[in-house]
């Protein structure tokens, strides 16, 4: 998953499930997909800092500056995975 395929496999959405200790279902993850290759304007397979700052909420984002640091050059993956620690199914730690 370096580069972003034009659609998931069920292997895919799968590795993401186990990636993200199962937090989301295959819809989900199919929904994350198709906002993040939005995002990913270029198709490179990662998400720059310019391009998550084109979000207007995440740029209203008192914290948006350091959150910055911590998204820029996410893959689809690890996209999903930082997601899932504001899912209301995640553990508080």
């Amino acid at each position: 998953m370096g580069n972003a395929p034009l659609t998931l496999t069920q292997y895919d959405i799968e590795e993401v499930q186990e990636h993200c200790n199962k937090l989301f279902n295959q819809q989900e993850i199919v929904s994350l997909y198709q906002r993040f290759c939005q995002l990913d304007r270029t198709a490179k397979g990662f998400i720059s800092s310019d391009e998550f700052i084109s979000v207007p909420e995440f740029a209203m984002n008192p914290l948006a500056q350091r959150l910055l640091k911590m998204v820029d050059g996410l893959n689809f993956k690890d996209f999903a995975a930082f997601l899932s620690a504001f899912s209301a199914k995640a553990s508080i730690e």
